[in-house]
């Protein structure tokens, strides 16, 4: 099995450290993994569109790349003489859509380049020093066109206990062991985090209502995920070959599928997901790359009692590299707490490392009918919950349906979301001999519904 970005070199050296110097860890700083500086060390360089906060309303948006608590522009970078060629060339632009579909390869070569030129001592300090913005004070957007977006569902503890809630008598269903079941979203409100999301109307049904009715949905909920950006794609009619999976994952992000759950529950049959989940996706700003996730590589197994994956879903790599240990939490803050100003209250914790379904796997599986990823697309992984019920990745599951509620610390209850309620998805990876690394975080505030 090929592996781009899965092998280990000299970037990942977690003795490496920066000439900005912000992105050296300090140890006194913490890693709580909310957005703070020791996300973006030198061993990550993650990658994101940005805009000067005086240039976002003029629309001069541009590729940049996190680094401690600031951000290098790249199109300044590549005037500056600093970088040049066709791989940097693709950098220049407002979009990360004509880098992604250059592959592995081309994104290889500039995470080294990058990586020397920010290490201390060197000789482009002078010339890129210019060409840093405080990452604090910049705008975000998507950070690339994304034309086609499918959410999988590959927690299987997530699975078990909303389908416990569904279905006590059956609450997996016989396809999950095989298929990586998914469903096809909405691209166009996918949203960039701390893009507020408005509360939305539906129809919902209930026991006591002899008909349904048209109103907000009382049952807000989100979902802790991450996705995959595809990288160069492949052509109508060409499957990719689970040993060649890897090669199309250009990086990572975090990912909130924000669903109102009653119309969800009055809607999602034959066909499953539509209006409840259409209104808003948030994703986090930044894309951590394949590359840079390499040393948190794990074992992908399957219980032996489970069927094990027919074989154009298996590969002896996934067995040793397929799984991701990437711990994600899950903050909370409600309208009383904002106004004080206290921290998130983190209600739940995860670890991508227990998903079912890996995403070689969700590759292969997506393209087996020959259906053609396009540069920029989006594959989310479904709710990332873990096998204990405090690591369940939405309020449905901590809340087993509404009929326990969740209590804060301010001794607030929330059985789902209410307006002026706060989340924040956060994750990172840190293991024995490699330098910590963060996906920053995704935020997204609920407003009222609209008269």
């Amino acid at each position: 099995m090929s592996a781009p970005g899965i092998a280990l070199d000299g970037t990942h050296d977690p003795a490496l450290r920066s000439w900005v110097a912000s992105a050296n860890p300090d140890p006194a700083a913490g890693t709580t993994g909310l957005g703070l500086d020791a996300d973006f060390p030198i061993q990550n360089l993650p990658f994101g569109v940005v805009a000067a906060e005086d240039d976002a309303a003029a629309g001069d948006w541009r590729i940049g790349v996190a680094i401690g608590g600031s951000v290098l522009d790249l199109r300044a970078a590549v005037r500056s003489g600093a970088f040049g060629g066709p791989d940097w060339d693709a950098l220049t632009g407002a979009s990360l859509n004509a880098f992604m579909a250059l592959g592995p390869p081309s994104w290889e070569r500039v995470r080294r380049a990058l990586s020397q030129a920010l290490r201390a001592g060197s000789p482009l300090q002078a010339a890129l020093r210019p060409c840093l913005l405080d990452r604090g004070r910049v705008r975000h957007r998507v950070p690339a066109h994304i034309g086609d977006y499918t959410d999988f569902f590959t927690s299987i503890h997530h699975a078990t206990r909303v389908g416990r809630l569904l279905r006590p008598d059956q609450p997996l269903l016989p396809n999950y062991r095989w298929v990586p079941i998914a469903y096809h979203g909405r691209s166009s409100s996918i949203v960039i985090s701390g893009t507020p999301v408005r509360r939305p109307r539906g129809q919902l049904r209930s026991g006591e209502l002899a008909e349904p009715l048209l109103a907000p949905t009382r049952r807000l909920d989100y979902e802790l995920e991450l996705a995959a950006y595809v990288g160069a794609g492949n052509a109508l009619g060409a499957p990719v070959p689970i040993e060649d999976a890897e090669a199309q994952v250009f990086g990572l992000c975090l990912l909130n599928d924000w669903s109102a759950r009653d119309v969800q529950a009055w809607e999602y049959q034959p066909l499953g997901p539509f209006l409840a989940k259409n209104f808003a996706t948030s994703v986090s700003p930044w894309i951590v790359t394949n590359q840079a996730l390499a040393p948190f590589r794990a074992p992908w197994s399957r219980d032996p009692g489970d069927p094990q994956p027919l074989a154009y879903l298996d590969h002896p790599r996934l067995r040793t590299h397929g799984a991701i240990d990437i711990r994600m939490r899950v903050g909370l803050r409600t309208p009383a707490m904002i106004a004080r100003g206290a921290d998130p209250f983190v209600v739940s914790r995860s670890s991508y490392r227990d998903a079912y379904w890996c995403l070689a796997q969700l590759v292969a599986h997506h393209t087996v009918t020959g259906c053609n990823l396009r540069p920029g697309d989006l594959l989310a992984t479904g709710t990332q919950s873990g096998p204990l019920p405090t690591e369940s990745g939405s309020l449905l599951e901590l809340t087993q349906g509404g009929k326990e509620p969740l209590v804060l610390p301010t001794g607030e209850q929330r059985r789902f979301l209410e307006d002026g309620d706060e989340v924040t998805l956060a994750a990172h990876c840190e293991c024995p001999g490699a330098a910590r690394i963060g996906l920053g975080v995704c935020t997204g505030t609920i407003l009222p519904a609209s008269d």
